[in-house]
């Protein structure tokens, strides 16, 4: 996993840790990913670093969205992820 990936874990894992302590009972977060291969799959390193980081703060994946687009920088999938506090 690389440097990047590795923050995006951390904060993620911070963020859902700080919202499970406030007593919030759903946690909501967007991830961006570069499409660099435009292939139909493959996989999220970052995406999957930040829901293993939200799960183990004592969150668990509800929902997901996905969205995809195109930037002067190259294509982009974004997710948006709904957490529920785990029973």
């Amino acid at each position: 996993m690389g440097f990047i990936n590795q923050a995006k874990g951390t904060t993620a894992g911070k963020e859902s840790a700080d919202a499970y302590i406030r007593g919030d009972s759903v946690f909501v977060r967007n991830a961006i990913e570069a499409d660099k291969n435009s292939l139909p799959t493959g996989p999220m390193v970052g995406t999957a670093e930040q829901i293993r980081a939200i799960e183990a703060a004592g969150w668990t994946l509800a929902n997901l969205a996905v969205g995809e687009g195109k930037t002067p920088g190259g294509e982009r999938i974004a997710l948006a992820m709904l957490f529920r506090r785990r029973a």
